[in-house]
């Protein structure tokens, strides 16, 4: 049975102002054997998911969201951006089958995650978001951290 991130303890508590900071903690949980998650992802699962994410907001994302969800994501896009996203969001299953592999070890995770990154130096992200529409290259990147943020907050080393 998936673990209920909204009540998942020990989380910890992340605030990324480069991607180098990210690049830098994913390298110590995916070095590790000592890590651990505390939601439903494995580690390796949760750095190609966000190197899944940077990619599309290069390439362009799949998948839009509902009518209803797009509306109230253009009324909270800037909290999003500056203040990051809520757990719990359930995605919809085919949206959740594209963005998270079913087996990706640690090491492959982070290498994902380091070309998706390499990517955003030479290539503008501009695609839209699934929810909250249009977003500038700098959004965009701002999104990306709230985003690791919150998905790194679920992995501590043991």
């Amino acid at each position: 049975m998936p673990s209920d991130t909204n009540t998942a303890q020990e989380r910890r508590q992340l605030k990324f102002t480069s991607f180098d900071e990210v690049l830098a903690d994913a390298e110590q949980l995916a070095s590790s054997p000592n890590t651990r998650t505390l939601g439903n992802w494995q580690i390796g699962q949760l750095l190609a998911h966000l190197a899944w994410t940077v990619n599309n907001s290069i390439d362009g994302i799949p998948f839009k969201g509902p009518w209803y969800m797009r509306l109230v994501g253009f009324f909270i896009k800037g909290r999003v951006i500056k203040h990051g996203l809520p757990t719990g969001i359930k995605l919809p299953k085919e949206a959740e089958a594209a963005s998270y592999r079913a087996t990706s070890s640690p090491q492959e995770g982070l290498e994902a995650l380091r070309k998706a990154v390499n990517r955003t130096k030479t290539e503008k992200m501009t695609s839209g978001h699934p929810v909250l529409g249009k977003l500038t290259h700098e959004e965009w990147a701002q999104y990306h951290l709230r985003h690791c943020e919150l998905h790194l907050s679920f992995a501590i080393l043991s």
